[in-house]
């Protein structure tokens, strides 16, 4: 089965559903066709963290399955994601240790987690990049599809306060902005360090 190579290309909130995000992966040669996936806010933070070079106070989840991974000798050699069945997204992980290969099943958005951190290749098969990618001129149309549990695809069974992480920040100055980091990261906020990580990154280029 023919397989494409993709590229984590963005990150950004879902505007269909609050609380979720829009993970959208890229082709890295050929097409550079877009496969948009929407995820969970926690799932969303802790690939965003991992790509920001962000170092949270405590080990996520994310960070902790590396760990004893690689602790036992585990190496997570390639992501696969090879179905999309009435809109959800199927993945694999394919591990391997003392040169025996294994491969697990896992939903998307952990197995891009898991991929950024061992620095392993995310494939998708070329039926699934037929049925839900979209070329890079079509980007504006994107309609992304789950790929977490169809029951409670956004992990939003427990609704959280709406809060704008971002509120404020334009006033802030640049120490005042440090310091607001250091604390979102020690609170585990990532969403709000990763807003405020773009804002002194604004700043620096302005």
């Amino acid at each position: 089965m023919k397989k494409t190579l993709l590229a984590v290309f963005d990150i950004k909130p879902s505007g269909a559903t609050s609380g979720a995000y829009t993970l959208v992966l890229e082709e890295v040669d050929g097409k550079r066709r877009k496969l948009p996936i929407v995820i969970g806010m926690h799932e969303a933070q802790s690939i965003a963290i991992k790509l920001e070079g962000m170092s949270p106070s405590r080990p996520l989840t994310h960070d902790l399955l590396q760990s004893l991974s690689s602790t036992f000798g585990i190496a997570l050699v390639e992501v696969v994601i090879y179905d999309l069945v009435e809109g959800i997204y199927f993945a694999r992980l394919v591990c391997e240790r003392d040169g025996q290969q294994e491969t697990i099943d896992a939903r998307t958005s952990d197995a891009v987690a898991l991929a950024v951190r061992f620095g392993c290749p995310i494939h998708c098969e070329e039926k699934v990049m037929e049925m839900a990618a979209i070329p890079p001129e079509g980007e504006e149309d994107i309609t992304p599809m789950p790929e977490e549990n169809p029951d409670d695809p956004f992990n939003l069974d427990t609704p959280e306060e709406n809060i704008d992480p971002g509120e404020n920040l334009q006033s802030l100055t640049v120490e005042e902005l440090k310091e607001e980091m250091a604390l979102a990261v020690q609170k585990e906020d990532y969403e709000r360090a990763g807003l405020i990580h773009d804002e002194l990154e604004r700043r620096m280029n302005d």
